[in-house]
């Protein structure tokens, strides 16, 4: 497995720095479009939530864009975040490779 050793942008940094910032947006604002409560939106600007399926498809619809780009920034920082966790990593290297049949 080869994953670049610097962090990707998460989905806080995204969602702030490419998305609410330049529209103007508050937390609230954004609370508010999303049908969600503020402290929602503020665990996910500060990465303490994660993006799940039905949020995915809540911020594509108030953003215009895909689910699967919300849900590609977020599963690339769980593989960076497993990869780069020594326990993960340790659990990750035990598992061998099943042998293929020929």
């Amino acid at each position: 497995m080869h994953m670049t050793q610097r962090r990707p942008v998460t989905v806080g940094e995204m969602l702030v720095e490419e998305f609410m910032r330049p529209m103007g947006l508050t937390q609230a604002a954004l609370a508010e479009a999303m049908g969600v409560p503020r402290k929602h939106v503020n665990e996910l600007c500060n990465n303490r939530r994660t993006v799940t399926a039905p949020t995915a498809l809540i911020l594509a619809r108030v953003f215009g864009n895909s689910a699967d780009f919300w849900l590609d920034t977020q599963r690339r920082n769980d593989l960076w975040e497993a990869m780069n966790d020594p326990r993960e990593r340790q659990r990750i290297e035990r598992a061998r490779p099943l042998a293929t049949a020929a």
